[in-house]
């Protein structure tokens, strides 16, 4: 990889946001390179069905949304490279560098997407069963427990989703939830009351996760009253929030309490030329919708940046 080669803007992430700052770029003639972990697509790829982005009347699994916005910004001429992972962002002068496993890129400017990671329960059999019946992500292993008794971890949107998706697949779902209620939207909510495989356990949290060579058996205690209970499942999901990707960033980035990036209203983060889009930023709601948004607005605020 050329260390002489200068870019006008480096995108560190392949989700929605990154897809659309890249489409944007490519559009405007920028010179742009768009780096991923992974492969391109973020949570898209790991979630079932969208119905909720704007101009689709029917729904759309997210894998086949994520090639759509990936074909569309390459037909601009996006440069995507796949599994470049960074190892650090620094600022040297005007300059930006981005180290990655493979070399040094320059950049007049860098936008940041690359979004959160699911949370861990960080309870005792976790990381012991991780990927033989411990999972935080459904559409990629709920096959493998087809007609099997299933656990589902939170109340949010992803949990409740992720739980019907399930309930097609499994025997019954058991949705455990810390507080009274749900917290997805009202929608998803009379859809989960509505399907007759799902049950729900309120008040409560997982304390430990225990198994042979498979999950078997989950520990759960009523945060209210106390009880201990034991619950028989051959895999649990967990959806309890997310953490983001920030562990490459310089230390003049300022981040919330969270540990999120702030930004301003162009998406630009406390050190020039450095932007930040999606589910990386600090924000209320972490949608396709929004993250979409935010890549248009931090690639508009780079071409501005880059004329000044």
């Amino acid at each position: 990889m050329s260390h002489d080669e200068l870019f006008d803007v480096v995108i560190i992430g392949g989700g929605p946001a990154g897809l659309t700052a890249g489409l944007y770029a490519s559009r405007a003639r920028l010179k742009c390179v768009l780096l991923e972990a992974k492969i391109p697509g973020g949570q898209l790829l790991v979630t079932e069905k969208i119905e909720n982005y704007p101009g689709r009347t029917e729904q759309i699994e997210g894998q086949a949304l994520a090639r759509e916005m990936l074909d569309q910004a390459r037909k601009f001429g996006l440069d995507v490279r796949s599994h470049e992972r960074i190892k650090r962002l620094a600022v040297e002068g005007e300059e930006k560098l981005v180290e990655t496993e493979k070399g040094v890129l320059r950049a007049r400017t860098v936008i940041v997407a690359t979004g959160s990671e699911p949370r861990r329960l960080k309870v005792p059999g976790e990381g012991k069963y991780l990927g033989r019946g411990v999972s935080y992500c459904a559409v990629c292993d709920g096959a493998f427990f087809e007609d099997l008794d299933v656990a589902v971890v939170g109340g949010g949107d992803a949990a409740v989703e992720e739980a019907l998706y399930l309930a097609k697949i499994a025997a019954k779902v058991t949705i455990i939830h810390r507080r009274d209620e749900l917290r997805a939207t009202r929608y998803i909510q009379e859809r989960a009351f509505a399907t007759p495989n799902m049950e729900f356990l309120w008040n409560s949290v997982v304390e430990s996760i225990t198994g042979d060579d498979l999950v078997t058996d989950l520990t759960v205690k009523n945060v209210k009253t106390g009880e201990v209970s034991n619950l028989k499942v051959n895999a649990v999901f967990v959806y309890v929030g997310t953490d983001p990707n920030t562990d490459f960033l310089p230390p003049e980035i300022k981040l919330d309490p969270q540990g999120y990036i702030l930004v301003d209203d162009k998406m630009e983060t406390s050190v020039p030329g450095i932007f930040a889009a999606g589910d990386i930023r600090s924000k209320i709601v972490r949608q396709v919708a929004t993250a979409v948004g935010d890549g248009c607005i931090a690639i508009n605020a780079v071409e501005k940046y880059l004329l000044a």
